[in-house]
């Protein structure tokens, strides 16, 4: 993918093998989308191309209402780069820029927040302030959507400085307030969570998932205190606590998959065919939403790209039969890096 025809063309088909690597904005309706977008193909002359959803938001484009864009799995770029714009994008990933503000950020990378600015914009179309903003946007709309929380209550525990600046954020962004983003939420034949229920979550992968591998990995190594695997494989529960910025969590990831329709293709057990992992998450402070998805992310490899994977391991052909009996095959990590340090040296 490194022309503009190929990406379009990625549009044209609907190839969800790129959610989340690229986004697109139509300039007749001011819309962005993520690549599998079901709505009409816009004309090709419309279409422009951003590497971020931030981009495309500090462009003036809104979010797509029926792809929602915001919730795609992110790039797998910045699991596997080293230089300070994958540095930067991990980071920010994990509230680095919502607790400590540009400054710490730059800190952290051993840079100006100038540089900082410099590299992130030039690279990625969008600043580190940018970028967060849109990672607020998409917890404040989790939040909304999701729990009945009071929406004040939502605006300073998504990271913003102000209701003013969550409300402003939210209209930008969705061209909704919050209280009619809050009304749009798709029924989903449940009740909207409390506080004491938990937050439900769904932790979007890209392509095929093979749930039963990662879960009979981590029912081996688990930590007893810290961790546990339960019920029957295939319908299996993992849960763990999470030590957060602000708290601690509690989350219960599902290994069953998603309902039927809801993926790309066939369900099984073993394999999750596109679509989401099912959470619920318990935390003791709303502000430590966004880092705990992102390390659940880590965790359970969400943001990996199979199908670059398989193509390659694929390639040689000793691996090839192995690949193909196992597609959507992943590589959990931790929770957080002084754990995968810990898991890494001890085993």
């Amino acid at each position: 993918m490194t022309d503009e025809e190929t990406r379009y063309e990625a549009v044209r088909s609907r190839d969800a093998r790129f959610d989340g690597a690229f986004f697109f904005a139509v300039e007749t309706t001011g819309i962005y989308c993520r690549p599998s977008c079901p709505a009409v193909t816009p004309k090709r002359q419309n279409v422009r191309y951003y590497p971020t959803a931030a981009a495309a938001q500090t462009s003036g484009f809104r979010a797509c209402r029926r792809c929602r864009p915001d919730a795609v799995p992110g790039s797998a770029e910045w699991n596997v780069r080293a230089d300070v714009v994958g540095r930067a994008m991990r980071m920010i990933g994990d509230g680095v820029v919502d607790r400590e503000g540009v400054p710490g950020l730059a800190v952290r990378l051993g840079y100006s927040a100038r540089q900082v600015q410099r590299q992130l914009t030039a690279e990625l179309g969008a600043g580190p302030v940018a970028l967060a903003r849109a990672q607020r946007a998409h917890t404040a709309r989790v939040l909304l959507q999701t729990t009945d929380l009071p929406i004040t209550e939502i605006a300073f525990a998504a990271g913003f400085a102000s209701v003013r600046q969550f409300n402003d954020t939210i209209k930008a962004v969705y061209a909704l307030t919050p209280t009619a983003l809050r009304a749009a939420a798709p029924k989903r034949g449940t009740a909207r969570a409390t506080p004491a229920a938990g937050i439900p979550l769904r932790l979007a992968h890209r392509g095929p998932y093979h749930a039963a591998a990662v879960f009979d990995l981590l029912g081996q190594e688990a930590v007893p205190g810290v961790e546990e695997v339960t019920g029957e494989r295939g319908a299996r529960t993992y849960r763990r606590t999470l030590r957060l910025p602000y708290g601690t969590g509690i989350v219960a990831v599902e290994e069953a998959d998603p309902p039927p329709g809801a993926g790309d293709g066939p369900s099984s057990a073993a394999v999750h065919r596109g679509g989401w992992l099912d959470a619920r998450l318990h935390l003791t402070d709303l502000r430590d939403l966004t880092t705990a998805v992102q390390r659940l992310r880590r965790l359970f490899d969400l943001d990996a790209d199979p199908y670059a994977v398989d193509e390659r391991l694929g390639g040689d052909p000793r691996l090839a039969p192995l690949v193909a009996a196992r597609p959507g095959l992943r590589s959990p990590g931790a929770a957080d890096p002084e754990e995968f340090a810990v898991r890494a040296l001890v085993g």
